[in-house]
């Protein structure tokens, strides 16, 4: 099975087939990446709330998972995306 077989088969939305392109050519061996939403924004010319809409929809069809990260200070990096 490719790559992308099973987004082309699924009743996805376009911003959300793009983001999880996106995240596929960004990830590492293991299938982990980790840009930011306004990175992922400015790269695909998409608004960071449809990003962040996308990125929600790839959660529920269960073909990524988000874990939040965090700086030794204690604040937000961005988060780490792992493909399934």
């Amino acid at each position: 099975m490719g790559y992308f077989e099973k987004i082309y088969q699924s009743d996805l939305s376009h911003r959300a087939r793009a983001v999880y392109m996106y995240l596929r050519d960004h990830a590492d061996s293991e299938g982990k990446c980790w840009p930011g939403i306004r990175t992922i924004a400015a790269e695909l010319r998409l608004s960071r709330s449809t990003v962040k809409r996308a990125l929600d929809d790839l959660c529920k069809a269960e073909l990524i998972s988000k874990e939040r990260r965090f700086r030794e200070n204690g604040s937000l990096s961005s988060n780490l995306y792992r493909l399934k």
